[in-house]
């Protein structure tokens, strides 16, 4: 089965789940070893007037501080107009394994199809755009939310990396994080390349977490500072 159809089938089965602290829980798909990615919403289920803000947590492996920021923003719960989506990590092969890539090496964030070119090592691009399962599963849940702000956590840069979307918000989201905003090279096949030229007129952007595990003070304020750009902007 299709991640897309995954998603539609897991959305209709969880309708009615709701987690302790009033999320819903989806399977959105499962990776290629067989992992369950997962997302949790907060808001109203299949509403066109809600803003719809994506956060996820981690992509690579081995840089998945940003799960604890994932679950952080779970405890703090629901947005008044907001459909919050929270995919905790979209690569679990990898953190399981503890490596960058997924089982089969591929660096996810160079496999999405903008502007894919085949790249070799530790960023091996896969054998073609959206080759690998994880990338087809982020890119059907992108597609069918829309997000209008897309957050994708990383490390070890620690900054917050301004693309073409709202840089007014990007700006706002450094500041309230207490992280430097900066550029760094337009690297090929990302998700937020794909993200922002697939859907104008929303913003995806990338978040270099310092290295190591977040302090709880620190997830705490990272999460109150996805809230307040979650609103606005």
């Amino acid at each position: 089965m299709r991640p897309l159809a995954l998603l539609t089938l897991s959305l209709l089965l969880a309708g009615s789940a709701a987690s302790g602290t009033g999320a819903r829980k989806v399977v959105l798909g499962h990776s290629l070893e067989g992992r369950p990615v997962v997302a949790y919403e907060f808001g109203e289920p299949g509403s066109g007037s809600a803003r719809k803000v994506l956060v996820v947590g981690c992509i690579h492996g081995n840089e998945c501080a940003g799960i604890a920021i994932v679950d952080r923003l779970r405890q703090l719960g629901a947005l008044t107009g907001i459909d919050l989506w929270l995919v905790p990590d979209a690569n679990p092969d990898g953190y399981a394994a503890g490596r960058r890539g997924n089982a089969r090496g591929v660096d996810l964030n160079r496999n999405f199809p903008r502007r894919w070119r085949l790249l070799g090592g530790i960023h091996y691009s896969g054998a073609g755009p959206a080759s690998e399962r994880e990338t087809r599963i982020a890119m059907s849940l992108i597609r069918r939310l829309r997000p209008k702000v897309t957050i994708w956590f990383h490390q070890h840069l620690n900054m917050v990396v301004l693309t073409s979307g709202n840089l007014a918000l990007q700006r706002r989201f450094a500041r309230l994080a207490g992280l430097r905003a900066g550029r760094l090279p337009s690297y090929p096949g990302t998700a937020t390349g794909w993200s922002n030229a697939a859907l104008p007129g929303t913003t995806a952007f990338v978040v270099e977490l310092p290295a190591g595990r977040l302090s709880p003070r620190a997830s705490l304020r990272l999460a109150r500072a996805v809230r307040a750009v979650s609103g606005g902007g």
